[in-house]
């Protein structure tokens, strides 16, 4: 860190930040799940995300996957304020780790 620099980090947090859309978005019928996931080998300067829907069942958990697609930054943003324009909610999942 260089005191007066254009590159200078602090510690200090000023609300949620996230680059890219991640998470869970469950539909308001809790019968689909939305799972938002940076794709780790696309490029810094086309940074794109993986979209994987999902079945729900009655508790709002995953039970199978729907489909799988992949879009830009720009169009994964959009996606997601729009469907929680809709009525869709955030939700804390994890799914279980594979052996």
């Amino acid at each position: 860190m260089t005191l007066g620099g254009a590159n200078v980090w602090t510690n200090f947090s000023y609300g949620y930040r996230n680059d890219s859309p991640s998470g869970w978005l469950l539909s308001p019928d809790r019968s689909i799940l939305v799972l938002f996931a940076r794709n780790k080998k696309s490029p810094r300067n086309s940074i794109r995300i993986l979209a994987h829907t999902y079945y729900a069942n009655y508790i709002g958990e995953p039970i199978a996957i729907k489909s799988s697609s992949q879009m830009f930054l720009d169009d994964a943003w959009n996606k997601w304020h729009d469907l929680q324009l809709e009525g869709w909610t955030f939700e804390e999942l994890e799914l279980p780790e594979s052996a």
